[in-house]
């Protein structure tokens, strides 16, 4: 049952599950070129444990872009890069978006975000809810 409102907005999820070892695979095989393409400075800095990369955090950063992408939906892909985990002053992970990501949310009418992301043995899963304005149709943009 759908239920509608003049004043909410529309909700979107989006989310996903990703193997912690691909993303230690592709470290192994493509090493700073895979980081620095995938992951911003920031998020590099807060994935860094004992002098290593601590695999299992960056699999859920990962998953967090993935799911991101998801409610999104662009038209034309998106940079890893431009959509940023950062942390709040809590240590509660957050979304920021940069370039064409930000670009694209405007145009859908983003009005809020909320990350949840979790690393258990093999799996690191994201789920990403976004609110857009009741006047902008995420699923037929501007």
């Amino acid at each position: 049952m759908r239920i509608a409102h003049r004043n909410m907005g529309r909700l979107r999820v989006g989310t996903d599950l990703v193997r912690v070892a691909d993303v230690g695979h592709s470290i192994e095989l493509f090493g700073d070129r895979y980081l620095t393409r995938v992951y911003t400075p920031d998020e590099l800095s807060t994935c860094r444990a004992d002098g290593g990369w601590t695999v299992e955090r960056l699999a859920s950063r990962f998953a967090a872009k993935e799911a991101a992408t998801k409610v999104l939906r662009p038209l034309d892909g998106l940079s890893y890069r431009s959509i940023e985990v950062t942390l709040d002053e809590l240590g509660a992970p957050e979304l920021v978006l940069h370039g064409a990501a930000r670009r694209r949310a405007e145009a859908l009418g983003l009005q809020d975000t909320s990350v949840s992301m979790s690393h258990e043995g093999e799996y690191a899963v994201a789920i990403v809810a976004a609110m857009f304005s009741s006047d902008n149709d995420p699923r037929n943009p501007q």
